[in-house]
């Protein structure tokens, strides 16, 4: 079908006596070709927070076009051109969507240079910011604090989800995510400013942003609280009542999900809030949300084949996010055998499945591996069931990957706070190393299994340790083609030297003879590596050196 009679098509199938003239919006998803007009990548702090180039620069990640705004010149042209409303874009895929009112203007854009592709992805009959709040966004009372004990009487109803991963263990250390911020993308936050269960994160000043992608405005307290369940498993905090995973960590509030019918624009949300949390500086950005199927007026379902952690728009920008240093924790969805959801297959993410309190999956408890053969989920947490908190401090336990997942997210938190040099990469390797199937992972829902977060708390300190008189030195960094290597042997041994993605890949590995005294090795990475940041492991009999390099 051509684009015209499509267009024909859908604007016959969702006109009905029943609506209003002008109040429908249609949406389309632009791609660009290029980003002529867009400012500079030599200022950076146009685009970018400070807080997000200070997480670049220690991880060693450097701004590239991918972070330049879309055009504002082509931006500009498509919203005058269709008399539309821009609704979301997205940098990091050069895309808009854009909502008008008459579907036929899009075809005014087939012909445009600056136009690669054009897709359908929602109808609103009643318009989508025209939506009101349906509650109040500022009312809360605050409630006072408690002093911390630190017994299992202190975390309350969380305390069988903290147990089963040992996340008492870092808060036990004083690691409760200070200094971390995570985003949260969800449905909706409604009583996170009137519930105390949260206000220690509204009168601290933790929660630094808000958002809701759906009405394009700040309304995320007014609408549903699905996220506030996932929230209060993280940011609850009334010692002797309810403890969340990261209590004192900072929050970013993103609104990305559409009740109602299903439409593929939900992924264009979500990009739009990864792209807002990585130009923040979020540390760690968790989802509790996937997509599959979409069954509203744009149906479409996404074969099998193409989730395989890299095809799909919302695991495409997953990837992205990670390779800017965030660590992303996203669920496995709860569509059991049928497998996963996206961007949980997506290659770079911790995907988080669901285990009860005696470590077994439930049925529905989202399916690996991946298309590709990637092991997934990664990791579970206690969801069968969970305990959360919504209007009040009375805790109540619901069920499902949803829960699981933020449990993961903060204290990831905590164990990167406590590792704070480390990459993103790093912590996540520490998590998977940690679980209890780590050795033998692959079970469809188990994955690599339970992460013990003391264990992993123990994995990033070892990985600390850089051996004595500066003994091995790895240089040029960031590196080209070659790869040096220098160690200074106290005696002959074999060394292994590894190096792994961003995503946990091993992509090279080599054994080598050293002798006593200084050796010089060079590694020829022409073939073997792409451009990225990749983490370098050098394993002697008495040592382990682990550094982090950039290939250019």
């Amino acid at each position: 079908m051509t684009l015209r009679n499509w267009i024909l098509c859908i604007g016959l199938s969702f006109t009905t006596a029943g609506e209003v003239s002008g109040q429908a919006q249609y949406a389309f998803r632009i791609t660009f070709s290029d980003k002529a007009g867009s400012p500079s990548i030599a200022n950076p702090l146009s685009f970018l927070s400070q807080r997000a180039l200070d997480r670049r620069a220690l991880h060693g990640v450097a701004v590239d076009p991918t972070d330049l705004p879309v055009s504002p010149d082509y931006m500009d042209s498509v919203l005058t051109i269709t008399n539309g409303v821009r609704h979301v874009t997205s940098r990091w895929l050069n895309t808009c969507v854009v909502l008008v009112t008459d579907s036929s203007k899009i075809l005014l854009l087939q012909n445009k240079p600056y136009v690669t592709d054009i897709k359908y992805v929602a109808y609103f009959g009643g318009g989508l910011h025209n939506e009101a709040p349906k509650f109040d966004e500022e009312t809360r009372t605050p409630k006072p604090q408690y002093k911390t004990t630190g017994t299992p009487a202190y975390y309350g109803p969380s305390w069988d989800q903290t147990n089963m991963v040992k996340g008492d263990c870092l808060h036990d250390l004083g690691f409760m995510g200070q200094g971390k911020l995570i985003a949260v993308l969800d449905d909706g936050f409604q009583y996170v400013n009137t519930n105390p269960g949260f206000d220690s994160l509204m009168s601290s000043g933790r929660l630094l942003d808000k958002y809701n992608f759906v009405r394009a405005d700040t309304s995320v307290f007014a609408v549903h609280n699905h996220g506030t369940e996932v929230l209060s498993t993280m940011a609850g905090y009334v010692p002797n009542v309810y403890v969340g995973a990261a209590p004192k960590a900072e929050y970013a509030l993103y609104v990305t999900e559409h009740q109602g019918p299903e439409n593929p624009i939900e992924m264009d949300n979500m990009i739009a809030g990864m792209e807002r949390a990585d130009s923040l500086g979020a540390d760690i950005l968790t989802s509790s949300l996937g997509y599959d199927v979409f069954y509203g007026p744009v149906p479409y379902t996404i074969p099998d084949s193409e989730m395989t952690g890299n095809t799909t728009p919302v695991a495409i920008a997953a990837n992205h996010a990670v390779s800017k240093g965030m660590l992303l924790v996203i669920t496995a969805g709860n569509e059991g055998s049928s497998g996963l959801l996206t961007p949980g297959d997506a290659d770079s993410v911790i995907t988080v499945g669901s285990v009860n309190i005696n470590k077994i999956p439930p049925g529905n408890s989202g399916h690996g591996p991946n298309a590709d053969g990637q092991v997934k989920p990664d990791v579970c947490a206690l969801g069968q069931p969970g305990s959360v908190l919504l209007s009040s401090l009375n805790a109540i336990s619901i069920n499902g990957t949803s829960i699981a997942t933020p449990q993961i997210a903060g204290f990831a938190a905590c164990l990167w706070q406590a590792g704070a040099s480390k990459t993103n990469f790093e912590v996540k390797q520490a998590i998977l190393q940690s679980s209890h199937l780590f050795s033998t992972p692959g079970l469809p829902q188990l994955g690599y299994g339970i992460p013990d977060f003391c264990n992993a708390h123990k994995t990033l300190s070892v990985a600390e340790t850089v051996p004595l008189n500066n003994s091995i030195k790895v240089y040029p960094n960031p590196f080209t083609s070659t790869l040096t290597l220098e160690i200074n042997a106290r005696n002959p041994e074999t060394v292994a030297i590894q190096l792994t993605d961003i995503t946990g890949k091993l992509v090279y590995d080599q054994e080598s003879s050293v002798t006593n005294g200084l050796n010089v090795l060079n590694l020829n990475m022409t073939s073997e590596l792409s451009v990225g940041v990749y983490l370098c492991r050098v394993v002697m009999a008495h040592q382990v050196h682990t550094v982090k390099v950039v290939k250019q």
